[in-house]
């Protein structure tokens, strides 16, 4: 890609804060374990594997400069970082993944010492980002069959490099497609409140020079009725055992829209996205976020004063909308736990 969404520089994890996009690429460099965990918790980084990856860096900035030598300190330490960064997006189960696989490794400090604790958190952490940007390709291979020429492609939110180590999820199938050769339509939700799509999914494509048409969230079922689109590409922020989706608040109602219409709706996600321990969606958590980001926008108000606004950040597609999901292992099809517990094992 044309740009870095997070780099590991050994003293420090450089950040492309997205919240500063499209008008401005400004980078920043948390220097220290808190900082990597403001910048997930305040949207400067975001994506389901992209938080994931941010997180297993910060552990490792965090082990890096603990200057105990003592492993019973080092491990408290680094238990209070682990803690800090599982608090910071609650739905996104990629990040508690990534936080595990870090814990994994620091609990066998008292048998491996400090120091080597210490390379083996580093070298974790860059196998996350590495094996993500891998899985992501994979990713693109399986679904870029589905997109014809042709085609209209409606994507919500954003799905590509700035979500992910780097390259994409949903996005990352529109990319392998057109690196094949194919021609398509992109449209692009905006995503309220945030405007992810329309900031963020539209300035990826076009750094990629691939076209771009970014709709308002209600204008997708009128595209369906003209026959503008042929496919729907989203997501995912955790997956449950029978198929049901968290995903960008407003996935829902396009997966309504598209079942109404004869779309097939796909979830594109890497499989440290499901979650077998969740039955279904309604056990996953939903993200409550701060009313402002519905009641002003650029920091000034669009609203008048006193009354109540609701701003969870997700939503659950159920299962039965779902024609199939899309992740590195190939495409699943329903029965979804059946084939969710193939891949998984």
């Amino acid at each position: 890609m044309k740009f870095k969404t997070i780099e590991w520089k050994g003293d420090r994890v450089r950040i492309l804060d997205q919240r500063r996009l499209p008008q401005e690429v400004h980078y920043l460099d948390c220097r220290d374990a808190f900082s990597v965990a403001r910048a997930i918790r305040t949207m400067a980084i975001r994506g389901a594997p992209a938080i994931g990856v941010a997180a297993s860096m910060g552990i490792a900035l965090a082990a890096n400069k603990n200057p105990s030598i003592q492993p019973g300190p080092f491990h408290k330490n680094l238990e209070k970082v682990c803690y800090e960064m599982r608090q910071t997006r609650p739905t996104a189960v990629n990040l508690f993944w990534a936080v595990d696989r870090m814990e994994r490794i620091l609990n066998c400090v008292q048998a491996d010492g400090v120091e080597k604790t210490k390379r083996k958190l580093e070298e974790e952490a860059l196998r996350i980002f590495k094996e993500d940007i891998e899985i992501n390709r994979k990713i693109g291979e399986h679904g870029k069959k589905l997109i014809k020429n042709g085609d209209g492609v409606l994507t919500h939110c954003n799905t590509g490099a700035l979500a992910t180590g780097g390259y994409g999820t949903a996005l990352g199938v529109i990319y392998a497609a057109w690196a094949e050769g194919k021609r398509f339509r992109v449209f692009a939700d905006e995503t309220r409140p945030q405007l992810q799509g329309a900031r963020l999914t539209a300035w990826e494509l076009v750094q990629e020079k691939i076209p771009v048409t970014v709709i308002t969230d209600n204008s997708a079922g009128w595209l369906m009725t003209k026959g503008e689109i042929n496919l729907v590409l989203v997501g995912a922020d955790r997956i449950a055992r029978n198929g049901d989706t968290a995903n960008k608040i407003g996935t829902y109602s396009l997966a309504i829209l598209s079942k109404w219409h004869g779309i097939p709706f796909y979830v594109v996600a890497p499989t440290s996205t499901l979650d077998l321990t969740i039955p279904s969606g309604s056990d996953i958590p939903i993200e409550k976020r701060d009313i402002k980001e519905v009641t002003h926008f650029l920091g000034s108000p669009i609203t008048p004063k006193g009354f109540k606004a609701f701003n969870p950040a997700f939503d659950i597609t159920p299962h039965s909308l779902i024609h199939a999901l899309i992740t590195e292992k190939g495409l699943i099809r329903k029965p979804f736990e059946r084939g969710l517990k193939r891949i998984k094992t």
